[in-house]
């Protein structure tokens, strides 16, 4: 025998409220509507579901038993309803989103997390990559958004880039650094200390060479190659060797008071950080409210970044 599971969700209904009329108020139907939905149970099913003469109603085993199944749909129902709501809002979901390593282990996992700490039930998939790697991966749906430094984005690409943060790349040292003892320093001075590469792919690897040829240099010293930002810094923290960050970088780390930046102005590209999307995209509501909530994070941050840059960097 099938039932009509709308007829059990208004038995549930009536036996949670223990009348008619207030169960239908419950399920937002008319009293006769719910009073014809049980006279139609009982008369397929042949027999009675509540009690003669009780009141409040009063189910008989049957009853009972058929009630609590329409309370699982019931219940059910509700977390459904509950969890469109909650997605539409963009408070559940998944975001995939992929980011060049310095600025994805400095400033973004922790605005990862502010934003989960308010959206608990967001799931955060993280993936690394530079520039050519996360364009693949967004024309190829494995992650829905980037965020990456750019300094130029061809058109006609497809991709569409928000600002979030203006690039400033330094020369980043440990914090009693020798060079740091000087009343001025001369720029050519970078070349007699050791370096630290940055990873291969990093467009910092490119603004290294750059620099080397600004000072008149066809080659400059590497010690150490590849690691990580974290490997960087201990490293740093423990030598007299340089390397180039992003200025925000360092600010992320100001706390800690082990890394600065040498007060030199090095050349680099017009380079911006940023969000990338397919332009064609549509976005899941809990991407939309990520990116919302990295946006919000580094406008916050702007002023801040700006201080620290001419308070550390140069002085003023």
């Amino acid at each position: 025998m099938k039932l009509d599971e709308r007829h059990l969700v208004q038995l549930a209904a009536v036996v949670q409220a223990g009348g008619v009329t207030e169960g239908a108020a419950l399920l937002g139907l008319t009293q006769p509507a719910v009073s014809r939905t049980l006279s139609m149970l009982e008369k397929r099913l042949g027999e009675p579901l509540f009690l003669k003469g009780r009141r409040p109603l009063q189910p008989t085993p049957l009853g009972r038993a058929l009630a609590d199944h329409g309370q699982a749909m019931l219940v059910a129902s509700r977390k459904a309803s509950t969890l469109v709501e909650r997605f539409r809002q963009g408070r559940t979901g998944l975001v995939r989103v992929g980011g060049t390593p310095f600025f994805m282990d400095a400033l973004i996992s922790g605005m990862i997390a502010e934003f989960q700490n308010a959206s608990p039930d967001v799931r955060i998939d993280q993936s690394y990559g530079y520039l050519p790697d996360l364009r693949e991966a967004l024309n190829a749906d494995r992650i829905d958004l980037a965020i990456c430094p750019i300094d130029m984005l061809d058109e006609g690409s497809g991709m569409r880039f928000q600002e979030i943060l203006p690039g400033r790349n330094i020369v980043a040292c440990r914090s009693t650094h020798p060079l740091l003892l000087k009343r001025r320093l001369n720029a050519v001075e970078l070349l007699d200390y050791p370096w630290i590469a940055p990873p291969p792919g990093s467009p910092l690897l490119a603004d290294l060479r750059s620099l080397a040829l600004s000072l008149g240099a066809t080659e400059i010293k590497i010690r150490y190659a590849g690691g990580s930002l974290t490997s960087a810094i201990n490293y740093m923290k423990a030598s007299d060797a340089l390397t180039i960050l992003p200025h925000s970088v360092v600010f992320a780390f100001r706390a800690e008071k082990a890394i600065t930046a040498l007060p030199v102005n090095i050349p680099h590209p017009e380079r911006a950080l940023g969000l990338l999307y397919r332009t064609e995209d549509l976005r899941a509501p809990a991407v939309e409210a990520f990116s919302a909530h990295i946006r919000k994070s580094f406008e916050n941050l702007k002023h801040l970044i700006k201080r620290h840059e001419q308070a550390v960097v140069w002085g003023l």
